[in-house]
């Protein structure tokens, strides 16, 4: 009678051990270090957003290109802006509008140029990330752009860049990254929200569970927006077992559109 209740009892206490281990969320489960106690961003990862059309709530639209029908549409999302709304000056807001009204022709993407920060991140596209104690290595998809940061302070960029400067440090498990130096050539979206070259933008990247990274970019510049703003967003490791990145040498698809009136003989449509 003795063994039978004790068993019963030991039967019964590994079950709700079993239910209380499946009730911890994924999120919960320790992120993976490196040998030196980091935690570990290494591998490909992804956003799964409609960040990069517009970075505020926006509906389904037709795209400018109409005879493209559904394919060229820009599909609805939820905003990545904390409060909604982008600060913009009074002339800046102008420029954005003009911006928009003008993006099949303005908008760098289109013309296949490197993405800029923190555009990069969120484009549909897959990144790697390469970390070692010294350097942390992104490598984007789209354009074969890269960015390496530095995570001991090399000084000031020495030249305004497209992706800029990274300079990155540790606080706790965050993984934080400065970057400044940029020309003010990307946009920040399809939309046509931009910056100038005053542009400064700190990112937060944070394991949330081994496959999920909390993303933070606190955006600052003084010629375009009133006061500094925030977007976030989760990233995803990317999990099929042979992923890797795929080229995506966008520049001779663009070569007509930007170089294609210089031609002796016109290509016909």
């Amino acid at each position: 009678m003795l063994t039978r209740l004790y068993s019963s009892a030991f039967g019964a206490s590994a079950l709700a051990a079993i239910l209380i281990l499946a009730a911890v969320p994924a999120a919960a489960q320790a992120p993976p270090r490196t040998a030196d106690g980091k935690p570990n961003f290494n591998g490909i990862w992804q956003v799964l957003n409609t960040a990069n059309w517009d970075l505020q709530s926006h509906a389904a639209q037709p795209g400018q290109i109409t005879a493209l029908g559904a394919i060229g549409a820009v599909p609805p999302g939820l905003g990545v802006v904390e409060g909604e709304e982008i600060p913009y000056l009074p002339a800046a807001a102008a420029t954005r509008k003009a911006n928009f009204a003008n993006r099949l022709k303005l908008d760098p993407e289109v013309k296949c140029y490197l993405p800029g920060v923190p555009r990069a991140t969120y484009m549909p596209f897959p990144f790697q990330i390469v970390q070692t104690p010294q350097f942390i290595l992104i490598a984007y998809e789209y354009a074969n752009a890269v960015r390496t940061v530095y995570m001991k302070d090399p000084g000031p960029a020495p030249v305004d860049s497209w992706m800029g400067q990274s300079v990155g440090h540790w606080e706790g498990d965050t993984l934080v990254v400065d970057a400044t130096g940029f020309n003010d050539q990307s946009w920040l979206d399809r939309s046509g929200n931009f910056h100038s070259d005053a542009l400064h933008v700190v990112e937060r990247y944070r394991l949330r569970g081994p496959d999920v990274i909390l993303y933070e970019a606190t955006i600052e510049d003084r010629n375009v927006f009133s006061k500094p703003w925030k977007i976030s967003m989760p990233i995803y490791r990317r999990l099929e077992k042979n992923e890797q990145l795929l080229e995506f040498k966008c520049q001779e698809f663009v070569e007509e559109l930007l170089y294609g009136q210089y031609r002796k003989q016109p290509v016909k449509p």
